[in-house]
C-alpha cells in the first residue's frame, strides 16, 4: 500500500496554522518539541496511550492512515492488510532491490545464480542470522516459507508456484529452485519474499487467517513494546545480524485517521518521516524549520491508475475504456488535486523509475490519454451508449452510471476523483465518489467487487512486472477470491505469450524488443487508465535523527511507502 494525502480542508487547515504563527510546512502540530533522542508523546493518541520511555530514540513514522490499529504482523498477507513494516523491517526478504541504483542489494542472501538455461535458481543464504527468539536462521526456513505458499494459494501473492516446479534447501545455506520454465523475472518474486522461522509457523493452523500478534522474526525492528488503538511501537531486535544496526532504538506510529492530522504533525515537527502528499509543502513545512525540515518527491512511486473492472459492462469494451479516459483532464487533475508536483501519464503508464524502457512509438500511438471529449463521446457512439431523457447515456436500459473508489483521507486523490466525475457529466457519464477507510477500500480492490477504483502500481526492476500485473491471464481470478495482483480482472493472452518470451531473455536488447511490442498492446487495449505518475513521496525532520535519503545522497527511495526498499532506509537511520 502507499501513504497518500489531502483534501481542501489541509488548506483550510495550514491556513489556521499560518494564521496562528505557525511557519508552512507539511503535516505536523504545534507544541513543545522532544529533545534530540527522547520520544514524542503520542499526537492524536488515546488517553492513557504509553509512550516509549524517555530518552529512548524512537523514530515516529506516519506510514499508513488508519483511524485504529489491528494487531496484525502476518508477512505473508498483502502489505496494505498488515502493520507497517511487517513484510521488510520485522520480517525480511533475501533481495532488496535498489530503485535509485538499478540493483539488487543481498539481504539474507548473499548471493543468487542462475543455471539449467534459466531453470533453476540458487541462493547462499547468510550465516550468522538469528530469528528474534535466539534460534538459527538457515536456508531451510526459507525452503519451508515457499512450501507453506504452496500449501495456502492464497499467500502466494506473486503467483510463485505459477512458475516454480520445486524447492529445497541442500544444506543449510544453500537453496534451490527448480523452475517449470525459464522466468529471470522470478529473480525479484522469489527474491523479495519474507521469510518466516520454520519453528514457529510449522504448527500455525491457518497461516492465512494467522494475525501473529507476536512476531519471531530477522529484520531490525521485531519487539513489540505498546500496541494501542491509537499507537503501536516497535523495539529494536536483540539478536540483529547487522552489527551495530539499528541505531535507534525502535519505531513509534501514531494512528492518523487522514492526511489533515498526518499534515498537522509532520508541519509541527511530531513525525520524524513520512509519505504522505502535502500541498505547497515548500511554504508550509520547509520554511518553518529550513535546517530540519525536508521533502525529496522524485516521480518513481509507480502509476496513480484508474481502474475499471473488467468482468463488469461496461467496462468490459475497449471502446468505452478509452472514451472515458479521453474525457478525463489530467492536466487539471496535476494543477488542482497533485499541486503540480507530477506530470500526466502517456500511453505506456510507465512512471520515470523505467525510462529507459519506453517505448515513443507506444506513447505516440495512445491519443487516449490525451482530453479529446469530442472522440470519446463518437467512442461512446459507436460502443451503443445513447443519450438518454435525462442526459445520462444508455444501452439496453442500462444507463452509465457508476462509483468510483477512493480511500477516505487520500486527499489529492479524493479531489483527482471529484475531478473525474465532474469532467465524465460532459459524456453523459453518471460518476460518483465512494469513500471507504482504507481495510474496506482494499478488500474491495483485491477482491474485485468494485466498478471503478482508484489505485496504484508496483515499482519492480523492470516493466515486465508492471505488466504483467496489468494484463496477464495468469494473474486473473474470480471476483470475490482475493487477488493480490491484476485487481481489475483483465487478461490479454497476446500479452501473456510476449511476457513468455521476456521470462527467458537475458540481454537487454532483447528484453527491450519484447517490452516495446507489451507496450503496444498495452496502447492499444487500454487495460487500466493511468492518470499521473505518482510523486515517490518522502518528508523527513532531521531534528532528531539524521541518515536518510536524499537527492544528494540518493542511496535509496526516501519514501517509507515502497517494500522492501525501505528497509534500506530504517537500517541507516541514527539518533543526533
Amino acid at each position: 500500500m502507499k501513504s497518500r494525502t489531502m483534501t481542501r480542508r489541509v488548506f483550510a487547515v495550514a491556513a489556521l496554522a499560518l494564521s496562528a504563527g505557525v511557519t508552512a510546512g507539511c503535516p505536523s502540530k504545534q507544541e513543545a518539541q522532544p529533545s534530540p533522542g527522547e520520544s514524542a508523546s503520542a499526537p492524536g493518541a488515546a488517553p492513557g496511550a504509553a509512550p516509549a520511555k524517555k530518552g529512548a530514540a524512537f523514530v515516529t513514522i506516519s506510514r499508513e492512515q488508519q483511524a485504529s490499529w489491528v494487531r496484525n504482523f502476518n508477512p505473508l498477507l498483502a502489505e496494505g492488510s498488515v502493520r507497517f513494516p511487517t513484510v521488510a523491517g520485522i520480517y525480511e526478504p533475501m533481495l532488496v532491490f535498489n530503485t535509485m541504483k538499478g540493483e539488487y542489494t543481498p539481504w539474507l542472501a548473499t548471493k543468487y545464480a542462475w543455471s539449467d538455461g534459466n531453470k533453476k535458481l540458487t541462493f547462499t543464504t547468510r550465516s550468522g542470522v538469528k530469528w528474534s527468539d535466539g534460534q538459527a536462521f538457515s536456508a531451510k526456513d526459507v525452503a519451508f516459507t515457499f512450501e507453506l505458499l504452496k500449501k495456502h494459494a492464497a499467500l502466494d501473492l506473486s503467483g510463485v508456484w505459477k512458475f516454480v516446479e520445486s524447492v529445497k534447501a541442500t544444506d543449510d545455506a544453500t537453496v534451490e529452485f527448480a523452475l517449470k520454465r525459464p522466468y529471470v523475472p522470478g529473480l525479484s518474486y522469489i527474491g523479495h519474499q519474507p521469510i518466516v522461522p520454520e519453528h514457529r509457523w510449522k504448527d500455525v493452523a491457518d497461516p492465512v487467517t494467522y494475525s501473529n500478534e507476536t512476531p519471531v522474526a530477522t529484520g531490525p525492528f521485531t519487539e513489540v513494546k505498546v500496541f494501542q488503538n491509537q499507537v503501536y511501537e516497535l523495539g529494536k531486535n536483540p539478536n540483529y545480524w547487522q552489527q551495530g544496526k539499528p541505531a535507534v532504538d525502535g519505531l513509534r506510529f501514531p494512528a492518523y485517521p487522514g492526511n489533515d492530522q498526518v499534515s498537522l504533525a509532520i508541519i509541527n515537527g511530531e513525525v520524524d518521516w513520512a509519505g504522505a502528499f502535502v500541498p505547497e509543502i515548500e511554504k508550509v513545512y520547509v520554511a518553518k524549520d529550513p535546517a530540519n525540515h525536508h521533502f525529496w518527491f522524485p516521480l518513481v512511486g509507480g502509476m496513480a491508475t484508474l481502474y475499471p473492472n473488467s468482468t463488469k459492462k461496461p467496462f468490459d469494451d475497449v471502446r468505452v475504456r478509452k472514451a472515458i479516459s479521453m474525457g478525463i483532464d489530467r492536466e487539471q487533475i496535476v494543477k488542482i488535486a497533485s499541486n503540480n508536483y507530477t506530470k500526466p501519464a502517456d500511453a505506456t503508464g510507465l512512471d520515470d523509475s523505467y525510462e529507459r524502457w519506453r517505448n515513443p512509438k507506444a506513447a505516440a500511438a495512445g491519443d487516449w490519454v490525451k482530453l479529446d471529449v469530442a472522440r470519446a463521446k463518437e467512442l461512446l457512439d459507436e460502443a451503443g451508449y445513447t443519450a438518454g431523457p435525462d442526459g445520462i447515456r444508455v444501452k439496453d436500459g442500462k444507463p452509465m452510471r457508476f462509483e468510483i473508489n477512493v480511500v477516505t483521507g487520500w486527499s489529492d486523490w479524493v479531489r483527482a476523483v471529484q475531478i473525474i466525475a465532474q469532467n465524465l457529466k460532459q459524456l453523459g457519464i453518471d460518476a460518483s465518489l465512494k469513500t471507504y477507510d482504507f481495510s474496506a477500500f482494499f478488500e474491495a480492490l483485491q477482491k474485485g467487487t468494485f466498478d471503478m477504483s482508484m489505485g496504484w502500481t508496483v515499482v519492480e526492476p523492470t516493466p515486465y512486472n508492471y505488466y504483467r500485473e496489468l494484463m496477464s491471464a495468469e494473474l486473473v481470478k474470480p471476483v470475490g477470491e482475493a487477488s493480490a495482483r491484476n485487481w481489475h480482472r483483465y487478461g490479454d493472452k497476446g500479452a501473456d505469450k510476449l511476457l513468455q518470451q521476456f521470462e527467458a531473455a537475458t540481454e537487454f536488447a532483447e528484453q527491450k524488443r519484447i517490452l516495446d511490442e507489451v507496450q503496444m498492446l498495452y496502447a492499444q487495449n487500454a487495460p487500466v487508465i493511468p492518470l499521473f505518475k505518482n510523486p515517490s513521496w518522502g518528508e523527513y525532520n532531521t531534528k532528531r535523527f539524521t541518515g536518510f535519503p536524499t537527492k544528494e545522497n540518493p542511496y535509496a527511495k526516501l519514501s517509507p511507502n515502497n517494500p522492501p526498499e525501505y528497509l534500506l532506509v530504517l537500517t541507516e537511520l541514527k539518533p543526533k
